[in-house]
């Protein structure tokens, strides 16, 4: 992407949020291991998701972005890849349904295992310790020992990444994704007698497929009815592991990012002359940027400019994440700069982030009334600006935890001590990710609608 650009360059540049190892030669072995495996995904799937990421910032497809907070060793299994990856078919059938138009999904999956973290240490038990930083990193025990960094993790993050990928691609390819089944089993959630509103558009896309059968348009005849292109994404929070799986582009002879298809940059990580954005702006993948109240108009000019200077299309996505109430302030301004230097970006909304609180019962939480304001005030704004909203990032599991309160089940915060199991920050449940979709879709259609008379 940049001539002159090395995969190590990011090591002379201002780091934060990224471990002090403390013995050298361990970390140097465990690098020198990685850099022999092979790489996660290939440049030819990257190049692919960068044309498809182009079409959703000109508003001819949507691109829905999620998966967990932070991806737990503990709580791997073949069961909870599936469970996350079901839901989100589900949310993608009912979001094309309400768009029109075809949705990208791209899982924060065998990748997420690093997260930054507010300050560096925290108590726990009465007792100061380094703050846990995600399992590739140190451990979440409370001990001095489970929350020294080490090296080996990385190696074992790999390891997940890469069982989780082979589970992900023979679950896209192998008919679990067929669109009847998906949808035979959103059937099952709109049955809910809290769910009667969302009633009436699952029975109009059981109508439509009833319509394709019997037109003789099916998953024999068409294939692409039972697959699905499914991509991965993570925050590139930890370095040393990403410059390891950093390859060479055998056809174009650029370097790619070996990891994962996407991978973007934290609000904490966003400095203009740091680490991350120096190893970011090397690789042909496509980057997501996260900007939240902070960032300024001359920085995202900076940052544009260093993350794509070539102005390529589907190359940068802008993930707003402010807060419920607060993205008036800040979304207009920021969509202005855009505007102004002209630059090609996708605009997705992350409103997980600017909407988490401490419960009355002590836990992290984020109310699900908060999460769907923001996203309806980010779909508004860009109706006023003329923009386009051109997709959605949630944290959220396969999984019946209470983490999240609100939604068709109504948790509470007397519910959430029930099935707490997030390492890091709460997660939508499979429940309240399908309701979100709905509700999404219901503002992509009334988007769809006022622009098709605006038409005529």
């Amino acid at each position: 992407m940049t001539k002159g650009w090395m995969k190590s360059d990011w090591r002379a540049k201002p780091r934060i949020q990224m471990p002090d190892y403390p013995d050298a030669a361990a970390l140097a072995a465990a690098e020198a291991q990685l850099a022999k495996y092979p790489p996660l995904v290939f440049a030819g799937e990257a190049r692919r998701l960068k044309k498809q990421l182009a079409e959703a910032a000109e508003g001819r497809a949507f691109l829905l972005q999620g998966g967990d907070c932070a991806e737990s060793f503990a709580e791997f299994s073949a069961d909870n890849i599936r469970d996350t990856f079901r839901v989100m078919l589900q949310m993608a059938v009912v979001l094309t349904y309400g768009a029109k138009v075809p949705v990208i999904k791209v899982g924060r999956m065998a990748g997420q295992f690093a997260k930054p973290r507010s300050a560096p240490t925290e108590v726990v038990n009465g007792v100061e310790l380094p703050s846990y930083k995600g399992d590739i990193i140190n451990g979440f025990d409370a001990t001095e020992a489970a929350r020294r960094p080490d090296p080996q993790r990385m190696l074992q993050a790999y390891t997940q990444a890469a069982a989780s990928l082979n589970l992900l691609r023979a679950f896209s390819t192998g008919g679990f994704a067929d669109i009847n089944r998906v949808h035979s089993w959103t059937l099952g959630f709109a049955e809910h007698d809290k769910a009667e509103r969302y009633r009436e558009l699952s029975n109009r896309i059981s109508d439509a497929l009833d319509f394709m059968k019997a037109a003789g348009i099916t998953s024999e005849t068409a294939p692409s009815l039972a697959a699905v292109d499914f991509y991965t994404s993570h925050e590139a929070l930890l370095l040393e592991y990403e410059e390891a799986l950093c390859r060479i582009d055998s056809i174009t002879g650029q370097p790619v990012a070996g990891s994962g298809h996407m991978i973007w940059i934290g609000d904490r990580t966003r400095q203009p002359d740091g680490a991350h954005v120096e190893f970011c702006r090397g690789v042909l993948n496509p980057i997501g940027l996260k900007c939240g109240p902070s960032t300024t108009a001359e920085d995202l000019k900076v940052l544009m400019a260093k993350l794509n200077p070539a102005n390529e299309p589907g190359r940068l996505t802008l993930i707003a994440r402010f807060g419920a109430g607060k993205v008036g302030e800040h979304l207009p301004r920021l969509i202005r700069t855009v505007q102004e230097e002209g630059a090609k970006v996708l605009w997705s909304c992350d409103p997980m982030h600017g909407n988490t609180i401490k419960s009355s019962t002590g836990y992290k939480t984020r109310p699900f009334d908060s999460v769907l304001r923001e996203v309806r005030e980010f779909f508004q704004i860009h109706k006023a600006e003329g923009t386009v909203p051109g997709g959605v990032h949630f944290e959220m599991t396969g999984k019946d935890v209470t983490e999240c309160t609100g939604g068709l089940r109504a948790v509470t915060d007397e519910d959430l001590s029930d099935r707490y199991h997030t390492a890091c920050d709460p997660r939508l449940n499979a429940s309240q990710s399908l309701e979100l979709a709905f509700l999404v879709a219901e503002e992509l259609s009334a988007q769809r609608e006022a622009a098709r008379r605006v038409a005529l």
